[in-house]
C-alpha cells in the first residue's frame, strides 16, 4: 500500500465497455449460520408427516419442516422425540410435506421446487422436481399404496405427480440432489421432447406426459386463476380438491386434470382442505373464520360451523370422518362433531396454529413458533371430550358462536399443558450490522440480544434480554469499511450474502484482525478470507480426489467454463499481496461443530443447500458461482470500485511548514492517518538536518521540507536508521475541518480527537474512509491539513 501523488484513478465497469448492454446479474453464494444446536428448528412450523410403525421399521416417526428451510425426523415414544436426521436441500421455507409409498418423504418449498427423500436415510435427497414457477405452498397426497401427489402454488399452478414415475433415474448419475431432466431440459439446455397421454399405474387410472427415459413431466390442472393455498385427494387419488385465494373450492379429476365443478360459499382465502376416503365428503377452513362441510355428490355445503375467532389455517379428522379437529390464527385447538355441532375448546396456545397431525389419542401441534406441542385429544374416542363438559353448539355465521354452556362465557380450555413439546430455537427477529461489517448485532423471538462475528458464523458475545437498542448505541464505533454483504433472516437465522464484485469491496490490516505470524500492514480481503473459510473442507475433500493441490498460482482450472467467463470480464486482478497463501486464518475460520450451510447456484441444476462439512469435494464449476471457485482457486478478484480515497494535503493556515507534493494525493481507504503523519515527517527532515529546526520547534525562515520528487508513503512502519543529526523527530498533527459537522462534533466527546478552530485533530488511529465519513461529510475529495505541534 502507498500514497501517490496523481489523479484519482477510476475503476471501469466490469462490463465490456465496447458493449453498452447491461450485465447479467452474477449468482450469489449465500452461508446460513446455524445455532449450536443443530438438532432443532429456528422457525415456524409449516407442515407436520407422520409415519407409523406398521409403514417403518418399527417405531414411530414425525416429520417436522420448517421456515428455516429444513425437514426433521423425530424417533417418537411415550415421553421424549428424539432428532434422528435432518433433511437439508431446500434453500427457502419448507411449506409442506407428506409420505408416499413405502417410505418417501416428498416436500414442497418457496424455493418452487419439490424435493424427495429417502424418509429412513440420514437426509438423503433422492430427487429434485422443478415445474412450478412461483412459491409451491401445498402438497396432497393419495392412499399409502399410491403413488399419487398433487402440488399448488403460487400463480393458480396445480399439478399432479406420481412419485415413481418422477423418481425414475434418467441416466446413469448418481446424483441425488437434482434432477436436471424433471424440468424438461437436458444437459444441454435444450427442450425434451414429449410423448402422447400414457398410463403410468394401472391402479390409478393416471395419464401423465412422461418419457422415462429422458424426463418425466407432470400433468397440469389448470383452471385456478390466483394463488393456490390448500389441497386434499381421496385415498384412491382420482378427485382432488383445491382452494386459494378464489374463495372457491374447486373439484378435479385428477386423472386426466379435467374440472368437474367449483362450491362457492367462503367469503375470504380458504387456508385447509380435507377429503373423506371416499371422496364424497370435503372440508374447508377459510379466513372468514368458517368451516363447511360440503358433499361432492349434491354439489352443496351442507353444514357451516362457526367455531373460530379468527383465520382457519389447519384441519384433522378422525379416521371416520365423523369429528373434525381446527385450529387458526387465534392460537386456539378445537373438536367439532360434524353430525351433532357440538364444539370444545380443547387447548390454546401463544403462537398461530399452522398444521395439525392425529396421533393416535394425541394431536401434534405445529405453529409459528419453532417448537412443535403433543396434546391429548383423544383421538379415537373424541365422545370422551364432550363428557367433560364446557362444550357449546358451533354458529353459522361468520365470526360468531351460538354457544349453549352453563354460564353462556368464553369456552374454558379443556387442557392447560401438552404432554410433551419438541423445543426450537427462538428466530431471530431484529438484526442490526455494525459498523466494523464484521459484526451483526441479533434479537430473537425470546427477547435475547447476541452478538455475531460474520467472519467465523459464531455467536461472541450473549447479553441476554437487555434493550436492543441501547446495545446497539454501546457498540458503536466511529468506522467505516465497505459493506461488503448483506443480511436477512427469513429463515430464523442469519443468512449473509455475498454478491461479486461488491463482497470484494472491503479490506482490513492484518494487525487489526491480529492474525499472528503476517506482516502488520498486509492488507487482507474480508470477502476472499471468508470464502476460503467457507470452502476450505471443500478443498481438502477436493485435493484427496484428485491427489494434486488446489491451484492457488493463478493457474486456471481445468475446463472451460471458468477460463471462457473470466476472459469475458476486463481486467481481473490477482492478488498479489496474498502470495498464492492458501492458509486459513483464525478470524475466518469457521465452526465444525455447528458449521454453517452454504446456499448457492452453478450453471447447472438450480439452487442446492449443503452444510459445509457435507461438501464432498466432487462439486464443481456447474455447481458453484465462477467467481467464488476463481477466487479460492485461482487467486483473482474482480475488478473493484472505491478502493482508493483521493485527497488533498495542504498547511494549516499560517504554518510555517511547507513540504512539496504534486496536487491530489491518492491512498487506500483503509490508510491510517499516522502513516500521512509519516509521509509528512518524510517529506520534512529525511534529506535536512534538524539543526535548521528553531526554538520552537518549527522550520527556520526561508526552509521549506525535503525537495525530493518522491511522492509515495509505505504501509510499513516510519522508516528507521536517522543519520545522528535526525535524533530529534518533530511532532505532527492532521486535522480536517467541516463547517458543516462542527456542531455535531460539539456535541460529541472521544478521548482521541479535540475541536480546533472549527478543525479537528484526527486520530492517528482513524483511517482516511472514516475521516471521510464521519469528518469532512461532503462530496468532493478530501482536504487535510498538517501542522507541527509546539513543543512543551
Amino acid at each position: 500500500m502507498y500514497l501517490t501523488v496523481s489523479a484519482m484513478h477510476r475503476v471501469g465497469s466490469a462490463s465490456n465497455g465496447n458493449n453498452s448492454t447491461r450485465p447479467r446479474k452474477e449468482k450469489r453464494l449465500t452461508y446460513v449460520l446455524n445455532d449450536s444446536d443443530d438438532t432443532k428448528h429456528c422457525a415456524g412450523i409449516n407442515c407436520l408427516a407422520l409415519l407409523t410403525s406398521e409403514a417403518s421399521d418399527g417405531s414411530d416417526y414425525l416429520f417436522t419442516g420448517s421456515r428455516d428451510g429444513r425437514l426433521k425426523r423425530w424417533v417418537l415414544s411415550v415421553d421424549r422425540a428424539t432428532c434422528s436426521a435432518t433433511f437439508e436441500s431446500h434453500v427457502d421455507w419448507v411449506n409442506d410435506a407428506v409420505l408416499v409409498g413405502d417410505s418417501t418423504l416428498v416436500s414442497c418449498s418457496s424455493d418452487t421446487t419439490l424435493k424427495t427423500w429417502n424418509a429412513l436415510s440420514l437426509g438423503t435427497c433422492t430427487r429434485t422436481l422443478r415445474q412450478h414457477s412461483d412459491y409451491v405452498t401445498c402438497l396432497a397426497a393419495a392412499g399409502k399404496n399410491s403413488n399419487i401427489v398433487a402440488s399448488g402454488g403460487l400463480g393458480g399452478e396445480v399439478f399432479v405427480w406420481d412419485i415413481e414415475a418422477a423418481t425414475t433415474p434418467v441416466s446413469k448419475s448418481n446424483d441425488t440432489t437434482v434432477d436436471e431432466s424433471s424440468n424438461g431440459i437436458n444437459g444441454s439446455g435444450n427442450l425434451l421432447p414429449l410423448t402422447s397421454l400414457r398410463t403410468i399405474n394401472s391402479s390409478t387410472n393416471m395419464s401423465m406426459n412422461t418419457n422415462q427415459t429422458q424426463g418425466y413431466i407432470p400433468l397440469a390442472a389448470k383452471g385456478h386463476k390466483d394463488s393456490v393455498y390448500a389441497l386434499a385427494t381421496n385415498e384412491s387419488g382420482t378427485i382432488l380438491v383445491s382452494g386459494g385465494t378464489e374463495k372457491v373450492v374447486r373439484v378435479w379429476d385428477a386423472r386426466t386434470g379435467s374440472k368437474t365443478l367449483k362450491l362457492k360459499g367462503h367469503t375470504d382465502n380458504i387456508r385447509a382442505l380435507l377429503l373423506d376416503s371416499t371422496g364424497r365428503y370435503c372440508l374447508s377452513g377459510s379466513s372468514d373464520s368458517m368451516i363447511r362441510l360440503w358433499d361432492i355428490g349434491q354439489q352443496r355445503c351442507v353444514h357451516s360451523y362457526a367455531v373460530h375467532t379468527d383465520s382457519v389455517w389447519a384441519l384433522a379428522s378422525t379416521p371416520t370422518f365423523s369429528h373434525v379437529y381446527s385450529g387458526g390464527r387465534d392460537f386456539s385447538l378445537y373438536l367439532t362433531d360434524l353430525q351433532t355441532r357440538e364444539s370444545s375448546l380443547l387447548c390454546t396456545g401463544e403462537h398461530p396454529i399452522l398444521q395439525l397431525a392425529l396421533h393416535g389419542d394425541s394431536m401434534w401441534v405445529a405453529s409459528t413458533d419453532s417448537s412443535v406441542h403433543r396434546w391429548p385429544t383423544e383421538g379415537c374416542n373424541p365422545e370422551k371430550i364432550f363428557q367433560r363438559g364446557n362444550s357449546f353448539l358451533a354458529g353459522n355465521l361468520s365470526f360468531s358462536r351460538a354457544r349453549v354452556s352453563p354460564e353462556g362465557s368464553t369456552p374454558v380450555p379443556v387442557y392447560k399443558e401438552p404432554t410433551l413439546t419438541i423445543r426450537g430455537t427462538p428466530a431471530i427477529v431484529q438484526h442490526e450490522v455494525l459498523n466494523n461489517k464484521r459484526h451483526v448485532l441479533t434479537k430473537d423471538a425470546s427477547g435475547s440480544v447476541k452478538l455475531w462475528e460474520i467472519t467465523k458464523g459464531v455467536v461472541i458475545e450473549d447479553y441476554g434480554k437487555v434493550s436492543f437498542e441501547e446495545k446497539k448505541e454501546e457498540l458503536f464505533e466511529m468506522v467505516s469499511i465497505p459493506a461488503w454483504f448483506t443480511v436477512d433472516t427469513r429463515l430464523g437465522s442469519l443468512s449473509v450474502h455475498l454478491d461479486t464484485p461488491q463482497c470484494f469491496s472491503a479490506e482490513m490490516y492484518s494487525a487489526d484482525l491480529n492474525i499472528v505470524g503476517k506482516p502488520e500492514d498486509d492488507k487482507v480481503n474480508l470477502g476472499r478470507e471468508t470464502l476460503k473459510g467457507l470452502l476450505a473442507h471443500w478443498l481438502r475433500k477436493r485435493k484427496q480426489r484428485t491427489g494434486s493441490p488446489a491451484s492457488a498460482n493463478g493457474e486456471l482450472l481445468s475446463g472451460k467454463d471458468i477460463a471462457s467467463r473470466s476472459l469475458t470480464h476486463s481486467r481481473i486482478e490477482v492478488d498479489g499481496s496474498s502470495e498464492n497463501d492458501t492458509m486459513v486464518y483464525p478470524p475466518f475460520e469457521f465452526s465444525v461443530t455447528s458449521p454453517p450451510s452454504i446456499i448457492t447456484e452453478g450453471s447447472h441444476g438450480g439452487p442446492w443447500r449443503k452444510k459445509i462439512t457435507d461438501l464432498d469435494g466432487t462439486k464443481d464449476e456447474k455447481d458453484f458461482p465462477w467467481w467464488c471457485l476463481d477466487c479460492v482457486l485461482n487467486n483473482r478478484l474482480p475488478p473493484r470500485e472505491n478502493t482508493k480515497c483521493s485527497f488533498y494535503l495542504q498547511p494549516c493556515e499560517g504554518s510555517s511548514v511547507q513540504i512539496v507534493t504534486q496536487g491530489k494525493l491518492s491512498a487506500p481507504r483503509i490508510l491510517r492517518i499516522h502513516k500521512v503523519i509519516n509521509y509528512v515527517i518524510e517529506k520534512m527532515v529525511l534529506d535536512k538536518p534538524l539543526d535548521s529546526l528553531n526554538a520552537d520547534g518549527s522550520f527556520a525562515p526561508g526552509l521549506t521540507g525535503s525537495q525530493s520528487q518522491h511522492q509515495t508513503v509505505g504501509d510499513g512502519p516510519f522508516r528507521s536508521g536517522f543519520k545522528p543529526w535526525q535524533k530529534l523527530r518533530p511532532s505532527i498533527e492532521i486535522l480536517c475541518s467541516n463547517q458543516a459537522s462542527n456542531l455535531l462534533l460539539t456535541c460529541l466527546t472521544y478521548n482521541l480527537m479535540t475541536l480546533h478552530e472549527y478543525s479537528m485533530v484526527l486520530s492517528p488511529e482513524m483511517s482516511l474512509a472514516t475521516v471521510r465519513a464521519y469528518v469532512w461529510k461532503k462530496s468532493e475529495d478530501l482536504v487535510l491539513n498538517y501542522r507541527l505541534v509546539q513543543s512543551r
